[in-house]
Formats: structure tokens, C-alpha cells, sequence
């Protein structure tokens, strides 16, 4: 395969994962589903839901590590489907940049 060929290719898969990258969207839960955070594939926080029992003006800290923690694993599920799409579309190579 000549270089040329192989770099168009590149720009191409890279094109593909930049679209499903902007149109993924995660959601996480925590607290056992009383805090949801939705996240788009550029990891920014697109929603928060609160339910009524996760907010207890007694223990606001609570509510805190509840938030953080529905975030963090909405970060987690969008790293984990970037890997799975450069995974399908290099065939396993390794690829720099994109594994």
C-alpha cells in the first residue's frame, strides 16, 4: 500500500470517528439512580437530573460526591466508546494518536 493512499485513508477514518465522536451522547447514574449526568462524546456535560430523595439539605456533601460521581463515570462510558470505535475501524492496529 503506498503512503499516500494509507494517509487518505487515515483522514478518512478520523473524519468517520470526529462524526460519531459529535453525535455520542452517555448517561451515567449513581447514588442508584437518584443522580444522572448526560455527556456528549466531547465530554461536556450536557444534562443533570436530581431526584427529590438525593437532595437532603442535611448533607449536602453527599449530594456532592453523588454528582462527581455520576460525571466521572459518564467520562468513563464516552472513554470507553472512543477505544471501542477506533478499535473497529483500525482492526485492531496500533495505530498512534487513535489507540
Amino acid at each position: 500500500m503506498n503512503i499516500g493512499k494509507m494517509m487518505k485513508n487515515l483522514q478518512q477514518m478520523q473524519s468517520q470517528l470526529q462524526e460519531q465522536m459529535d453525535t455520542l451522547e452517555v448517561e451515567a447514574t449513581s447514588g442508584g439512580g437518584v443522580v444522572t449526568a448526560r455527556m456528549n462524546g466531547k465530554k461536556e456535560l450536557l444534562a443533570i437530573k436530581l431526584a427529590p430523595e438525593a437532595i437532603t439539605p442535611d448533607d449536602p456533601e453527599l449530594l456532592e460526591d453523588l454528582v462527581i460521581a455520576a460525571v466521572n463515570e459518564a467520562g468513563h462510558k464516552v472513554d470507553a466508546e472512543l477505544q471501542q470505535l477506533t478499535q473497529g475501524m483500525t482492526g485492531g492496529l496500533k495505530i498512534p494518536g487513535l489507540s
